[in-house]
């Protein structure tokens, strides 16, 4: 029995949405928390650069 062609398998590990995507969202967030806030915390500054360095993903992180 074949699964419902609705709901593909994703292989653990890879990411769900594509870089452009995650690069926008990541910008769409900053410029709403700098719209609350002012200036942007260094921690979260910091998280935000570790999540658009190319080659991070978490299937990486435990393949070490």
């Amino acid at each position: 029995m074949e699964p419902p062609l609705d709901n593909p398998k994703k292989p653990k590990g890879h990411a769900a949405l594509g870089r452009d995507i995650q690069a926008k969202i990541g910008q769409q967030l900053r410029a709403y928390y700098d719209s609350l806030v002012e200036p942007t915390p260094d921690k979260f500054a910091d998280l935000l650069r570790q999540l658009e360095k190319p080659g991070k993903g978490a299937a990486e992180e435990g393949n070490g």
